[in-house]
Protein backbone atom coordinates (compact mmCIF):
# COMPACT_ATOMS: atom_id res chain seq x y z
CA UNK A 1 0.00 0.00 0.00
CA UNK A 2 1.78 3.44 -0.59
CA UNK A 3 2.11 5.86 1.93
CA UNK A 4 -0.33 8.45 0.17
CA UNK A 5 -3.16 5.93 1.05
CA UNK A 6 -1.97 5.57 4.76
CA UNK A 7 -1.88 9.50 5.22
CA UNK A 8 -5.55 9.58 4.63
CA UNK A 9 -6.41 6.56 7.34
CA UNK A 10 -6.66 7.45 11.17
CA UNK A 11 -4.90 6.21 13.67
CA UNK A 12 -6.89 3.70 14.54
CA UNK A 13 -7.42 2.68 11.15
CA UNK A 14 -3.30 2.34 10.75
CA UNK A 15 -3.25 -0.02 13.83
CA UNK A 16 -5.81 -2.14 12.48
CA UNK A 17 -3.87 -2.44 9.43
CA UNK A 18 -0.70 -3.40 11.26
CA UNK A 19 -2.20 -6.30 13.21
CA UNK A 20 -3.43 -7.90 9.74
CA UNK A 21 -0.23 -6.94 8.50
CA UNK A 22 1.74 -8.67 11.49
CA UNK A 23 -1.16 -11.97 11.13
CA UNK A 24 -0.15 -11.91 7.38
CA UNK A 25 3.64 -11.98 7.91
CA UNK A 26 3.40 -14.73 10.95
CA UNK A 27 0.95 -16.86 8.42
CA UNK A 28 3.74 -16.42 5.31
CA UNK A 29 6.32 -17.65 8.08
CA UNK A 30 4.72 -20.49 8.96
CA UNK A 31 4.80 -21.81 5.00
CA UNK A 32 8.08 -20.79 4.81
CA UNK A 33 8.68 -23.43 7.68
CA UNK A 34 6.95 -26.26 6.20
CA UNK A 35 7.98 -25.44 2.81
CA UNK A 36 4.53 -24.33 1.33
CA UNK A 37 5.97 -21.27 0.22
CA UNK A 38 5.44 -20.21 -3.04
CA UNK A 39 6.11 -16.86 -3.37
CA UNK A 40 8.93 -15.73 -1.48
CA UNK A 41 8.55 -12.21 -2.49
CA UNK A 42 5.21 -11.55 -0.81
CA UNK A 43 7.56 -11.77 2.78
CA UNK A 44 9.65 -8.88 1.43
CA UNK A 45 6.31 -6.85 0.37
CA UNK A 46 4.86 -7.75 3.91
CA UNK A 47 7.63 -6.28 5.68
CA UNK A 48 7.91 -3.60 3.82
CA UNK A 49 4.14 -2.65 4.32
CA UNK A 50 4.68 -2.68 8.11
CA UNK A 51 7.50 -0.49 8.03
CA UNK A 52 5.44 2.27 5.88
CA UNK A 53 2.39 2.03 8.44
CA UNK A 54 4.63 2.13 11.27
CA UNK A 55 6.09 5.13 9.24
CA UNK A 56 3.24 7.22 9.17
CA UNK A 57 1.40 5.79 12.68
CA UNK A 58 4.96 7.37 13.85
CA UNK A 59 4.43 11.17 11.86
CA UNK A 60 0.59 10.95 13.33
CA UNK A 61 1.35 10.86 16.93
Amino acid sequence: MAIKDLTNKTAEELNKHLLDLRKEQFNLRMQKGTGQLNQPHQLRRVRRDIARTKFVLGGKK
